[in-house]
């Protein structure tokens, strides 16, 4: 029945993982939409910090694009990976799910980053063929173009992903006004999230 609810889009916060994309400095000139979604992101971390999901980050050829940008805190990640790979899943960070979740992996995976059409879909793919369920946070994610963040996000929802916003995700992940965080969560939510101008998409 879980996984049931898991294929209709409830987050359990025991078997849900965090992955944040190659968020780095060295982009943000480039990227429509970075700052706005910068500030997203860090509220999504926040939360799943304050939650106790588990994160994983990739930082794409570190050594000559830099680090993820300081605006977000990922003090709390299980590991920060460079890559060179387009998607997220290289051996290390295979490695790294398998430690924390066992061989079937964590049921449902929430994917945000950069860029859209490139590392994130081809992430997105792989988390598929694996057979986890995968909500990429749409308001957390970038592209050097809206026409490719646009089509990304529809060929993402075509492949089986749910797109989702960063808000949808945390009241997803806590379910129930008793959770024990929510007043912690609440000051997160208070304002709306920042518009990244999905909806002229």
């Amino acid at each position: 029945m879980a996984r049931q609810l898991t294929k209709l889009g409830f987050l359990d916060v025991k078997k849900t993982l965090f992955m944040l994309c190659d968020l780095q400095d060295k982009f943000r000139p480039g990227m429509k939409m970075f700052d706005p979604v910068i500030r997203n992101t860090g509220k999504l971390l926040e939360a799943g910090k304050i939650l106790d999901v588990p994160l994983i980050v990739t930082e794409h050829y570190p050594e000559k694009l830099g680090r993820i940008v300081k605006d977000l805190d990922i003090s709390h990640a299980k590991g920060v990976y460079p890559k060179t790979l387009f998607s997220m899943m290289i051996p290390d960070v295979q490695r790294k799910i398998e430690e924390l979740y066992g061989p079937e992996g964590p049921e449902t995976v929430v994917l945000f980053g950069l860029e859209s059409h490139i590392c994130l879909e081809q992430t997105a793919m792989d988390l598929l063929n694996k057979g986890y369920t995968v909500h990429v946070a749409a308001d957390c994610s970038v592209s050097r173009t809206q026409e490719d963040r646009k089509f990304a996000l529809e060929r993402l929802k075509q492949y089986g992903c749910f797109v989702s916003t960063s808000e949808n995700i945390i009241f997803k992940l806590m379910r129930d006004k008793q959770h024990p965080a929510f007043d912690k969560v609440r000051h997160l939510v208070r304002e709306p999230s920042v518009d990244t101008e999905l909806a002229k998409l």
